[in-house]
């Protein structure tokens, strides 16, 4: 009843005469960055511990799919009908040992499905479906991981230190922005190698010191004549703050 509900209001939004304004004009490429962001704060209230706020952001970002399905409706693409069904589809597909006569179940057969999906795609490329929207961090991770099952990879993370350390010397002799950006990148991307071989989710990894940054910072910013200090002051708050 509440997803129906949902749909019809959603429907009357976007009525080109008496809808709104705002929503009655928006498109799949206008919308994908507010999907993008439900989902993020969605994550965010799972990392606060907020089940009261995780509602509702799990309903903002129902109302992304619902946005989205009577965008592709009205243009005649598939319905919200369609879009249930192929996931129930997918999911009972990839779930054989559950729903089907597979013995066997786990992760590796979960992957071994999709590989023999995407062979009937038109893209045969092993790195074919790792979403270009996907963080930067995370896509790397990604492509990485698909790379290594087609054999392109370290052998151990001896290779992917090593790596690091020389994508470092190459921003240090870097001599301009545009090489520096490149190294830099290369670099990153290289950091990413070796949290896979250690079995870091690099996005979750950053996340959390970006949430450690944030919370020092404000610990110390609050300090009397803070923005007058001398950076040497400015350390020791922030040591001070790393040991408590």
């Amino acid at each position: 009843m509440s997803i129906e509900r949902l749909t019809a209001i959603m429907r009357r939004l976007r009525d080109k005469k008496t809808g709104c304004e705002w929503d009655s004009v928006q498109t799949f490429s206008t919308i994908a960055p507010y999907t993008i962001e439900e989902a993020y704060e969605v994550a965010d209230a799972i990392a606060r511990g907020d089940m009261d706020d995780l509602a509702d952001e799990l309903g903002d970002l129902q109302l992304q799919v619902i946005f989205h399905s009577v965008m592709a409706e009205e243009d005649g693409h598939f319905t919200l009908d369609d879009v249930f069904q192929r996931i129930c589809d997918k999911m009972e597909r990839r779930h054989p040992h559950i729903f089907g006569d597979a013995n066997e179940g786990g992760h590796h057969l979960w992957e071994e499905i999709k590989a023999a999906e995407r062979k009937e795609s038109d893209d045969q490329s092993a790195l074919a479906g790792v979403a270009l929207a996907l963080p930067a961090l995370e896509r790397a991770q990604k492509l990485q991981k698909r790379a290594a099952r087609t054999g392109f990879d370290w052998p151990d993370a001896n290779g992917a230190k090593a790596k690091i350390a020389e994508e470092i010397a190459e921003v240090e002799a870097a001599d301009s922005v545009a090489a520096c950006e490149e190294e830099i990148g290369d670099l990153l991307f290289a950091v990413v190698n070796l949290a896979r071989f250690l079995k870091i989710d690099s996005e979750e990894a950053l996340r959390k010191a970006n949430r450690k940054f944030e919370k020092r910072f404000r610990s110390i910013e609050t300090t009397p004549g803070f923005a007058d200090m001398e950076l040497d002051e400015k350390e020791a708050l922030w040591q001070a703050a790393k040991r408590a």
